[in-house]
């Protein structure tokens, strides 16, 4: 085969996946060099990538050059390329994909960690994207997000000159260039959290459709799975018809044998985001279903009822009242301290401090601990993270799904050998504790015991949210459910007791409020 000819933009990114493709290509028997070409993404500066006429304005020159014959393959972010390509040219390959998840770069002077994101009060952060604007101030409306332009160094010397308080990259790109960020506060801000672009982290090798010997040679840099979860992804994105400007997230992995796909849609950057997500054997017909959910028409419930207090500024209240849904928030269960002191005896020797409840956390700070700096903390998900931030602690390891057996069995792995401490409700399942190997030392503290209430009245809703076992014993001694009622278990063991009981239920990806907005928007109503 003749020598190849690449083109590219001519950031440090883009060369980055330039040449990472030749050395691809090198690696099959293909010799290959670069070509360097300005697109109008990178000549317009000045102006929010939303206010760009047209589609495309990083790829259309690449793509006009690959017609032309002066380039044979040109290299994209795949999150990039518009959903329908030019006549003539395909997609030959697409490599395997980089982590998707997004870095929040902050200035060390305007941390705070006690706040979600780790960001102080009305922190100026920069994002030249609708997609996590729309995201950003649904997590924290109090922040103030400024355009931000430029390839990713520009970018972060913006940041370094105090033009912003917080940037945020695709994590990709910051882990392709190797670049050296101790000067910064770090948040990775994960997929579940943050739902990325259609395609983020995925390279794409466009070529001529009628290259057919160079098609088979790519064939070897395929991978198969990024190509079936970024599918579905590009399919949602242009079933709404949308562009790179569109505030929507779309990300599916496959997990288990299954698809997991979240989506996330704003009408625009300054509105309050829509999240779905869904758990599928087969990818058939996917796109269509989600696309379907984010109908106006569709009926959603009218009223919610939560075995829990909801704050009036919550993500969960602002997620349900946009669409007029009431929420009916009672906890059916007290708590009561059960430890008023705690022995610095049993702080010795700690290496790590389980939270499986936002409760334990709670108590546990409430007896003003003396803890070593070297001390790491693990939670079961991220209400407990969010409880462990307000008492001033950052999450070493944070449980992610929901799946509590899943969360144990990674636990385990992380502190085989170490010495745990696990603060805990009295009634405790101890799930965490049995998963953990036999060279694992426990410490065990319960601090706080539950008791249900006792006359419960019944409630009405459409769907009814369980957040404990003890909540689910509670309601269910004197009520029983509508036959149009449907019901939402948040955790494997108030699951368990809807199993006990012959009863539906709905599971949420993650148990906090993020998970539940998606399954209740998920919840169909019968018109």
């Amino acid at each position: 085969m003749k020598r190849l000819i690449i083109g590219t933009r001519g950031s440090d990114l883009a060369l980055w996946q330039a040449n990472f493709i030749k050395d691809k290509l090198a690696e099959i028997g293909a010799e290959a060099e670069l070509k360097i070409i300005k697109t109008q993404g990178d000549k317009i500066l000045n102006l929010r990538l939303d206010k760009l006429e047209g589609k495309g304005f990083f790829t259309k020159e690449l793509e006009e050059e690959l017609l032309g014959g002066t380039i044979d393959i040109a290299v994209h972010s795949h999150k990039d390329l518009p959903t329908t390509h030019p006549a003539g040219l395909t997609i030959a390959a697409v490599t395997e994909r980089e982590d998707p998840s997004e870095l929040l770069l902050i200035l060390k002077d305007c941390v705070d960690i006690k706040q979600k994101l780790s960001l102080k009060t009305g922190a100026m952060v920069g994002t030249s994207s609708n997609r996590r604007k729309a995201q950003m101030l649904s997590l924290r409306s109090d922040l103030n997000i400024e355009d931000l332009r430029g390839n990713v160094p520009t970018r972060i010397q913006k940041l370094r000159d105090e033009n912003y308080d917080a940037i945020l990259l695709a994590k990709a790109g910051v882990n392709r260039l190797n670049i050296d960020l101790s000067e910064f506060h770090v948040e990775v801000v994960d997929t579940t959290e943050l739902v990325p672009a259609p395609a983020q982290g995925a390279l794409a090798i466009q070529i001529r459709e009628n290259d057919k010997e160079l098609s088979d040679l790519l064939q070897q840099l395929n991978h198969q799975e990024t190509i079936e979860a970024i599918g579905v992804e590009r399919k949602v994105l242009n079933l709404f018809e949308g562009g790179c400007h569109m505030p929507l997230g779309c990300y599916c992995k496959k997990e288990d044998g299954q698809y997991e796909i979240w989506t996330s849609k704003a009408e625009t950057d300054e509105h309050f985001p829509d999240r779905f997500f869904c758990r599928v054997d087969s990818l058939e017909g996917v796109a269509e279903q989600i696309v379907a959910k984010f109908n106006p028409e569709r009926k959603l419930p009218s009223k919610v009822f939560i075995s829990r207090e909801i704050g009036e500024h919550s993500y969960f209240r602002k997620a349900l009242e946009k669409h007029k849904i009431e929420i009916e928030g009672r906890s059916l269960i007290r708590t009561f301290p059960i430890v008023n002191v705690l022995d610095p005896f049993y702080l010795k020797h700690i290496d790590w401090i389980f939270f499986s409840s936002r409760n334990s956390v709670e108590y546990f700070f409430n007896l003003k601990p003396l803890l070593s700096k070297h001390m790491k903390f693990g939670v079961a998900g991220r209400g407990s993270e969010d409880s462990l931030r307000k008492a001033g602690h950052l999450a070493d390891y944070v449980g992610e799904g929901g799946d509590i057996d899943e969360v144990a069995e990674a636990f385990a792995e992380l502190v085989a050998g170490k010495t745990v401490l696990f603060p805990r409700a009295q009634d405790s399942l101890l799930s965490i504790q049995k998963a953990l190997k036999e060279d694992t030392k426990v410490v065990d503290l319960p601090i706080y015991e539950t008791v249900i209430e006792e006359d419960v009245d019944q409630t009405y809703a459409d769907v009814l949210i369980f957040t404990s076992p003890s909540n689910v014993d509670a309601y269910f001694v004197e009520n029983l459910l509508e036959p149009e009622q449907q019901v939402i278990a948040i955790g494997n063991s108030t699951g368990k007791k809807f199993d006990e009981m012959g009863v539906k239920y709905i599971q949420p990806y993650s148990p906090d409020e993020i998970g539940l907005a998606e399954a209740v928007f998920g919840i169909d109503i019968k018109q």
